[in-house]
């Protein structure tokens, strides 16, 4: 043995690892194992793993459409044993989901029982509650026994368990899913049935289709809770780069009652994800803050009819006034994040709407080639036992004298393939055959089935051998499931009306600004100086201090813009209803507080903004007989300070 050196490793010692690398390959590993395996659903059926394995689990336990309910504690179980290593409420609020609808557009699973509401009551625990597969579910599934699909082992490799679902719609457009992984999230929102299976009809009859066009016939989501949507251009710009923010808005009308001529506001859809307790409980707490003005009563009369929130409002409220308030300060109005963020071709991929159309149509053709090879192959057995069955009829005789005299079934099957020259599975059919079906009837029967298989097997070997006839496969059974399950859209889109700005939720009346030789400022409705008839015995104005007397006295606007002139030159400017509201005997509020003035400067000239400033001139003339006239287009933007 060769004698090795004291500082040589020894030859069986593992290498030594750098722990930074591991660790940094340790992690993406990890994450691409969230991504790929819980957080975020497939382009191709639209689903996360929990929820594919779900509607396997059901398909496999025969929870189908026209079966009967069956409790979701069992399919919860069928899940957690055979196909999702995960906790169970993970599968309960997965199955939950796809049964609520206010949560999808278009139900995967049929739930009977408290599956939770719009004003976010928790469902009953699973043991209360039963469910089975919808029709559109089953459409989901459909064919997956005909080898359209690739099957994995399950985590301990006991069962089976489908990589992807066949899905004969685009499961990711109509229903949305959303999802935060690791370093990437998704938020895909829901569409209507019946325009995603239009744009991809459209798609196959014009494969250069430009995604304007698709957005023609897509105009925007469709989602479950109806709503408004604000802004076409918005949406246009969110499908073409895959990313964008939507507005939604609650739709709500204002009805007014002849006899009281008292306003309400009566909400009838609100924003998708928005919870109708909470949203309600805002309104409310704005009004006890008083940053709300004009509502009187809210009252929630939903019912299994629909929603129905009323919200009175005061005699003198101005209702569009109120509107506003509530959509800028409450979750009547809500913004909406598109990610269209999903699986492709076993990777994380951002998409636009156009390219997900096309890769939800590339699906369809490897499944619909996938299920014409298979059903192709079951035809020509098919179609091998038939050519055995006519060689026998038409050596009836003959086959029977073969059987009669043979010693067992076994001899006979030998027999039959020497002397007719039949395969093994022919000659089996053959002894298979019962008396009846000797007949002259049941011989029809037989010859008219050859026939159909025969024309059956030329469409199956067209279809593979023409793209365009496997196009107009997929395009029958997309105007199958728009006939069937298609309904109109519920969300309205809207021209978006621009963001609300403070002065849009102020109500314009007419108003006297008052400005002491103190420097003290004040607005007073003018509603509050009636007019005084011959005898009158007037009302105060205005309170001042015995050295302080009114120096300027404005009939404006509360919209109108107020211009100050101080003795440094500088001029500054307020809007109306910026300026502290008082009654007529209020002293009013100083000036220092509202605008930025150094410690000498003081207030030398207060001038009211006309609407139209074309054409208009303000003069200036100083103590020493200097003067100068500027026009009033030159003040349009004058900063805070």
């Amino acid at each position: 043995m060769a004698e090795t050196d004291g500082n040589e490793p020894h030859r069986n010692e593992p290498a030594l690892l750098n722990i930074e690398d591991d660790m940094r390959q340790s992690y993406l590993d990890y994450a691409m194992s969230v991504n790929i395996g819980r957080a975020l659903p497939q382009i191709r059926d639209g689903l996360k793993p929990v929820h594919r394995r779900i509607l396997y689990a059901m398909f496999r336990t025969g929870l189908l459409s026209n079966r009967r309910y069956t409790k979701c504690a069992a399919v919860v179980g069928e899940v957690l044993a055979h196909y999702h290593p995960h906790g169970d409420m993970a599968v309960y609020d997965s199955l939950v989901r796809m049964a609520q609808p206010f949560s999808l557009r278009y139900l995967l699973i049929d739930g009977q029982g408290n599956f939770g509401s719009v004003d976010g009551d928790p469902p009953a625990a699973y043991r209360y509650t039963e469910c089975k597969l919808t029709r559109l579910a089953e459409r989901m599934l459909a064919d997956i026994d005909k080898d359209t699909v690739d099957f994995v082992p399950n985590f301990d490799g006991s069962h089976m368990e489908p990589e992807i679902l066949p899905a004969q719609f685009p499961n990711l457009l109509v229903n949305g899913s959303d999802g935060i992984a690791v370093g990437m999230a998704t938020n895909i929102p829901p569409h209507n049935l019946g325009e995603v299976c239009d744009a991809l009809l459209a798609l196959i009859d014009k494969p250069g289709i430009t995604h304007e066009e698709i957005l023609d016939i897509v105009p925007g989501p469709d989602f479950p809770t109806g709503g408004q949507l604000l802004g076409r251009q918005a949406i246009r710009q969110a499908y073409l780069t895959g990313r964008g923010t939507l507005t939604m808005r609650a739709l709500a009308a204002i009805e007014t009652d002849k006899r009281s001529s008292r306003s309400s506001i009566i909400i009838r859809e609100i924003p998708y994800q928005v919870n109708k307790a909470r949203m309600i409980e805002r309104m409310a707490e704005l009004v006890n803050d008083k940053r709300i003005e004009g509502i009187s009563d809210i009252r929630d009369e939903s019912d299994r009819d629909g929603m129905r929130v009323v919200i009175e409002l005061k005699r003198d409220a101005e209702p569009r006034i109120v509107l506003n308030q509530l959509y800028k300060l409450t979750q009547m109005q809500q913004g909406y994040g598109i990610i269209l963020l999903g699986i492709h071709e076993g990777r994380p991929k951002e998409m636009n709407l156009l390219q997900m159309l096309a890769a939800f149509l590339e699906h369809r053709k490897i499944v619909l080639t996938r299920r014409t090879r298979f059903e192709l192959k079951e035809a020509e057995a098919r179609l091998h036992i038939l050519d055995g069955l006519l060689t026998a009829l038409k050596n009836l005789d003959a086959v029977i004298n073969l059987i009669r005299k043979s010693k067992d079934a076994e001899s006979a099957r030998t027999g039959l393939m020497k002397q007719f020259g039949l395969s093994q599975f022919q000659a089996q059919a053959i002894l298979d055959l019962t008396l009846r079906r000797l007949t002259s009837l049941e011989r029809e029967k037989i010859e008219t089935e050859h026939e159909e298989t025969v024309a059956l097997i030329a469409r199956y070997k067209k279809i593979l051998a023409d793209e365009k006839e496997l196009l107009k496969l997929i395009a029958g059974e997309l105007d199958e499931i728009k006939k069937e399950f298609a309904d109109p859209r519920r969300t309205q889109i809207i021209e978006a009306e621009g963001e609300f700005s403070v002065e849009d939720l102020i109500v314009e009346e007419d108003v006297l600004v008052t400005v002491t030789h103190g420097g003290y400022l004040k607005r007073t409705p003018l509603s509050l100086y009636r007019t005084q008839k011959r005898g009158g015995r007037g009302k105060i104005g205005a309170t001042t201090t015995e050295e302080d007397f009114v120096e300027h006295l404005e009939r404006v606007s509360t919209h109108d813009r107020l211009m100050f002139f101080t003795s440094a030159g500088k001029v500054y400017e307020l809007k109306a209803y910026e300026l502290p509201e008082g009654g007529r005997a209020a002293k009013g509020r100083s000036i220092a507080n509202l605008l930025s003035l150094a410690n000498d400067e003081t207030l030398s000239a207060f001038i009211p903004v006309p609407r139209e400033t074309a054409g208009k001139f303000v003069f200036f003339s100083t103590r020493r007989g200097r003067v100068k006239k500027t026009a009033l287009d030159e003040y349009e933007n004058i900063r805070s300070t």
